[in-house]
């Protein structure tokens, strides 16, 4: 319902890292350029930092789809406790189905795998994402990896991506070592404001938008751009929002006052749920769509009620939101 009205092909502000999507800011432009050029200059480490919701992930995805094909990626997303989990893990991803035995065993297979690799051109990368929340021995056991070498590379190339919390820890006496193998550090930054516009008009170019008129008015930007703080996730979230008010309200354009509306409805101010509820809301919300309802379910809406409307109306959002 809602990509029908604003004629787009799909959901501009979903919630998967899906690098179509990404959108080239300074920031991201750098970080990425940093990614690529230290797996391919065979530094053995780099790192990626970011606040949440900065786009890590998808960053992560769009600099593998660029080095694939001289490269084979392997991405750890599971919590991993132990330097064996680590090494199982890595191998089960390589393919290898037998994982049993002690941690030397393991690495001899590793060891195997790599040599063949290189002996085809082929490297091994492996992306360690939510770095943050390994234990110290897991990463420097991922410090140990780095001596998989020959005289002339490094067989393997490790890619620590992480919340700010990775950078102290990589600060800290106990990982002395493995920060001084990380040779390069990118860092994402939150979005300006005229970074936070192009970046909605970027997506939903990219859904299919084509109107020569700006779907969000500049005021709207503005209001998005400081509540999201230019954050890409809660920039999301709060466009996600807006188009469905605005599909609600049978609006064209996205102005500030449906931006004040929805960050409204996502504070989660614990006062406001004592204040008694006045009813307008559910009356307007009900009047909006009841029209579509009974088109659609003719003599059933008075026998849904209020309450079966706003469940079928969320259902229709949310199916809606995954296709």
């Amino acid at each position: 319902m809602i990509l029908n009205y604003y004629k787009l092909r799909e959901q501009p502000f979903g919630a998967t890292p899906d690098s179509r999507f990404l959108f080239a800011s300074e920031t991201h432009r750098e970080a990425l350029a940093s990614l690529l050029y230290g797996v391919g200059a065979g530094r053995g480490f780099v790192a990626l930092i970011a606040i949440p919701g900065m786009g890590k992930t998808t960053l992560l995805f769009e600099s593998m789809r660029q080095l694939r094909g001289s490269t084979k990626t392997v991405f750890l997303f599971q919590t991993i406790s132990s330097p064996h989990e680590f090494l199982v893990a890595l191998l089960a991803d390589l393919g290898v189905e037998d994982t049993s035995g002690g941690l030397i065993a393991l690495q001899a297979k590793l060891n195997d795998i790599l040599v063949e690799q290189a002996r085809q051109g082929e490297r091994l990368v492996v992306v360690i994402d939510e770095a943050q929340n390994l234990d110290d021995s897991v990463l420097e056991f991922a410090r140990m990896l780095s001596n998989f070498e020959t005289e002339q590379q490094k067989l393997v190339q490790i890619i620590l991506s992480g919340q700010p919390q990775l950078a102290a820890k990589l600060a800290s006496p106990q990982l002395m070592q493995l920060r001084q193998r990380i040779s390069m550090i990118a860092y994402l930054r939150p979005l300006s404001e005229e970074e936070t516009g192009l970046y909605v008009a970027h997506r939903l170019r990219i859904a299919g938008y084509k109107s020569d008129k700006p779907m969000f008015t500049s005021a709207a930007i503005k209001l998005i751009a400081q509540e999201s703080k230019g954050i890409p996730r809660n920039i999301n979230n709060i466009c996600f929002n807006a188009l469905s008010l605005g599909c609600a309200l049978k609006r064209n354009m996205i102005d500030a006052g449906v931006i004040k509306e929805v960050m409204g409805d996502l504070d989660l101010d614990p006062a406001k749920f004592l204040e008694p509820a006045s009813g307008n809301k559910g009356r307007r919300f009900f009047s909006t769509f009841a029209p579509a309802l009974k088109r659609s379910f003719g003599g059933w809406v008075p026998i849904l009620g209020f309450a079966g409307a706003v469940l079928f109306v969320t259902g229709w959002i949310l199916i809606d939101a995954i296709r």
